[in-house]
């Protein structure tokens, strides 16, 4: 099990370039399933819960060439079963898309219920309602989802939740059915316009990603293409409070300043800079943090993805700030890893309040999940002292190089493999 000695003090300064996207990464892996042909994916960021998707990819039977780092081939016509490991499956969350992307093209799927961080109950009885919707049977069997159809044809939807996973399955499944299909209150997040952009390029015919009106007409065939996968707004989000946290002055790029107007406007009302490029963003700070109040929404709303790692932004802010998590019951467990560091926060449900304190301090910390992983990372960056930050495989589901990219910016951070300690498997 590795962990991160962090020495705090040092400001970010310098620039870094943001990978792609992981929560687009890990939809258009499974979509490739649906192409009669070979898929080439390009951005794809190097990190755990993609390497994962891949393999049950392979696992299934797909011919998989890396082409570089970051480049990808995939050939999904000699698919070889639809059932997907069980220990594969519940290892990430994103594994629910093997669902949707194999009864699109196939009729049928098992897979085994959702894993990744744990925010509570994660259930997925949109994505059930829609596959039902269109005709497929669905059943829950000993941990496993069974779903399917003699034939997916087009319906009109209508989510009682926003959901982003049950958009993407839903468009995944309907792609390659009969008829038009009509998902209404769909969720708009940047990375569902990208897989609808990378369906369209194989020959789907899909309107309105990004609005909260799908329109999916269904589709014989889709070919294969050459595809490029959008910037993570969330690892650039990530590295913009870094900045905003250790009063230093970075420059962010490859990256949609779009996507991140959320991240911007809270960072502007807390009196750090930002100036916006055409596909960079810098952002710097020179005297204090002010304090806000944040609100997590389903985007175009502040991303429940980057609420720990404002939270530590928080935690050091002047003044009484108020965070209010609107998408998930259970995301505040990192809290009393910051008040280790010296964080003066109470958390009652799904609000915390932060009395922000003149500076963190060094402490022994874990990581809880992946965001707060990042979080914790930061809090050790602008805190004085040694930080040793344990369970960063949490971490390494979703930043690529992080170590790297920060040391190139002037941070104090190695990793260290603790001897002795068993491999930790993310549940």
């Amino acid at each position: 099990m590795d962990k991160f000695v962090i020495t705090g003090g040092n400001p970010l300064i310098g620039e870094v370039s943001i990978s792609g996207a992981k929560n687009a990464a890990v939809a258009i892996i499974p979509a490739a399933l649906l192409s009669d042909g070979v898929c080439r994916i390009e951005n794809i960021p190097n990190i755990s819960d993609v390497s994962m998707i891949i393999r049950i990819l392979h696992e299934l039977g797909a011919g998989i060439k890396m082409i570089n780092k970051s480049t990808i081939e995939i050939d999904a016509r000699h698919i070889t079963t639809t059932e997907v490991p069980y220990e594969m499956a519940r290892r990430m969350r994103a594994s629910y898309y093997m669902i949707g992307a194999l009864l699109g093209r196939f009729k049928q799927a098992r897979v085994s219920m959702p894993g990744g961080c744990d925010f509570g109950v994660r259930p997925i009885d949109q994505h059930l309602k829609g596959f039902a919707a269109l005709g497929a049977e669905v059943s829950l069997d000993q941990g496993m989802v069974d779903a399917h159809a003699d034939e997916l044809v087009g319906n009109q939807i209508y989510l009682d939740v926003l959901s982003v996973g049950a958009t993407i399955n839903i468009m995944l499944a309907a792609t390659k059915a009969k008829g038009l299909t009509i998902l209404e209150n769909a969720a708009r997040e940047p990375h569902i316009v990208d897989l609808a952009n990378f369906l369209n390029s194989m020959g789907a015919d899909i309107r309105g990603a990004g609005t909260d009106v799908i329109k999916i007409r269904g589709v014989d065939h889709l070919n294969g293409t050459t595809y490029s996968i959008i910037p993570d707004q969330i690892e650039a989000g990530t590295y913009m409070a870094a900045a905003a946290a250790t009063k230093g002055d970075v420059l962010i790029k490859n990256v949609i300043p779009k996507h991140l107007e959320s991240i911007t406007a809270k960072l502007l009302e807390m009196g750090v800079q930002v100036e916006e490029y055409d596909d960079s963003i810098r952002v710097s700070r020179s005297g204090d943090l002010m304090r806000c109040n944040i609100k997590t929404m389903p985007h175009p709303g502040f991303p429940t993805d980057m609420q720990p790692q404002f939270a530590v932004l928080l935690a050091m802010a002047k003044g009484t700030s108020i965070v209010t998590e609107g998408v998930w019951d259970n995301r505040f467990r990192y809290v009393e890893e910051l008040r280790r560091m010296g964080a003066s926060v109470q958390v009652d449900g799904k609000v915390a309040v932060f009395e922000g304190v003149e500076e963190l301090r060094a402490a022994p910390i874990k990581a809880t999940d992946l965001r707060a992983g990042a979080a914790l990372m930061i809090a050790a960056l602008a805190a004085n002292g040694v930080t040793e930050l344990e369970e960063i495989y949490h971490i390494d589901r979703g930043y690529e190089d992080i170590e790297e990219k920060l040391r190139a910016l002037g941070a104090d951070i190695r990793r260290v493999t603790m001897p002795g300690a068993a491999v930790a498997k993310a549940q």
